[in-house]
C-alpha cells in the first residue's frame, strides 16, 4: 500500500521513483490508540530482550564452533530447533500483543502467487551471486568464505536429505518473524523504515558471526535485501521465500561439490 496521494501521480516515472523513496523513508502508515501504549511498550522491550538473547546464544556458538564440531547435522540439532520453535510462538504472542495491525507485522497475503514467484526469482538469484562471490573470495584471498559451516549443515545421508528442508523453514521463518516482522515492522511507527533495513541488515550480518567475516558481509546485504522485500510487498512472504531458497540452494549446490570431503 503507497502513501496516501502518491498514487495519482506514479504513472510519472519521476514521481514514481519519489514514491518509492518515500516509502522507505517514512515506513507504512501504522494507526494508533491511546490503550495501545502500554502494550507497545512492552512489546518493544520483550522483542529487544529476544533479540538480545538471539545475539548473545550466536556469540556463544561462534565461540563454541571454533574448538567443537557438531556429529549431527548442525541444523538438525533438537535443541537448537526446539528453541527456534520456541521463540517463534513467542514472536507469534509478541505481534499479537502488540496493538499493532497485523499488515504492519507482515501477516498477510497479498498477491501471494506473485510474492511466491518474486520470492523464487529473487532467491535463486542471491544464490547465484553469493556462489559467484564465494568462488571469486576463495580464489583470491586466504578465506574460505563460508564454506566450513556449509559442510555443517549439507546432508550426509537420505535421512538428513528428508528432515533437512523442513528444519530449514523452521530457521528461516524464525528470523524473518523476529528480524523482519517484529523488528522492523514493529519498529517502523519509531524509525525510518530505511534505518530500520539497514541497522538490522547489519545486526542480521554480525548475529552470522560463525561464518566469518565475508559471511557476516554476506548475510548482512541479504538481511538487508529481505527488508526491504518485506517493506516492498508489505508481507512476510516474500523475504521467506526468498531465503529459503537462497540457502537452500546453496546448501544443495555445496552437497554437489562435496566440500566436506
Amino acid at each position: 500500500m503507497w502513501p496516501a496521494g502518491l498514487l495519482c501521480r506514479s504513472n510519472e516515472p519521476a514521481n514514481l521513483l519519489y514514491g518509492a523513496w518515500l516509502y522507505l523513508r517514512v515506513g507504512p502508515p501504522v494507526a494508533y490508540t491511546t490503550d495501545m501504549d502500554w502494550r507497545y511498550l512492552l512489546f518493544l522491550i520483550l522483542t529487544l530482550l529476544i533479540t538480545a538473547v538471539v545475539g548473545y546464544g550466536t556469540f556463544m556458538t561462534a565461540r563454541l564452533l571454533r574448538h567443537w564440531q557438531p556429529q549431527e547435522n548442525a541444523l538438525l540439532l533438537p535443541a537448537e530447533n526446539i528453541l527456534r520453535a520456541t521463540v517463534l510462538v513467542i514472536c507469534f504472542f509478541l505481534g499479537r500483543g502488540s496493538g499493532l495491525p497485523p499488515a504492519a507485522l507482515g501477516w498477510q497475503l497479498p498477491n501471494a502467487g506473485a510474492q511466491l514467484l518474486i520470492g523464487v526469482l529473487t532467491g535463486l538469484g542471491l544464490a547465484a551471486l553469493f556462489v559467484g562471490i564465494g568462488r571469486f573470495v576463495i580464489r583470491y584471498t586466504n578465506s574460505d568464505f563460508y564454506r566450513p559451516i556449509l559442510a555443517l549443515v549439507i546432508p550426509r545421508n537420505r535421512r538428513e536429505a528428508r528432515l533437512l528442508p523442513f528444519a530449514l523453514l523452521l530457521s528461516v521463518v524464525f528470523e524473518e518473524a523476529l528480524f523482519r516482522g517484529l523488528l522492523i515492522g514493529g519498529l517502523s511507527p519509531l524509525l525510518p523504515t530505511a534505518w530500520l533495513i539497514i541497522g538490522f541488515g547489519v545486526v542480521f550480518g554480525l548475529l552470522h558471526s560463525p561464518q566469518g567475516a565475508w559471511g557476516m558481509i554476506g548475510a548482512g546485504a541479504a538481511g538487508a535485501l529481505f527488508g526491504w522485500l518485506f517493506v516492498w510487498q508489505q508481507s512476510l512472504l516474500t523475504p521467506i521465500v526468498t531465503h529459503f531458497v537462497a540457502n537452500g540452494a546453496q546448501i544443495w549446490l555445496a552437497s554437489k561439490q562435496n566440500i566436506s570431503g
